[in-house]
């Protein structure tokens, strides 16, 4: 990627909080049906990160989607 791209992501981003969120049902069902997990957005920003890239923003939306944008190092 050239220094200047962005990756965006559209991802359900799990709260930190005990707070419901329909993005913590999905992510139950992520492990029972493919063994895969939903992340809060630090799990995003360390996962971005081994990647070499940095999370410049994370966009709530009005549905369960939040949008993840990232930029190379």
């Amino acid at each position: 990627m050239k220094p200047d791209a962005r990756l965006v992501l559209a991802e359900n981003v799990i709260p930190e909080t005990r707070d419901f969120s329909f993005g913590k049902w999905i992510d139950l069902q992520m492990l029972v049906v493919a063994g895969g997990q939903e992340r809060t957005a630090d799990e995003y920003r360390e996962l971005l990160a081994a990647a070499d890239f940095n999370v410049e923003q994370i966009i709530p939306t009005a549905s369960p989607l939040s949008v993840v944008v990232a930029k190379p190092r």
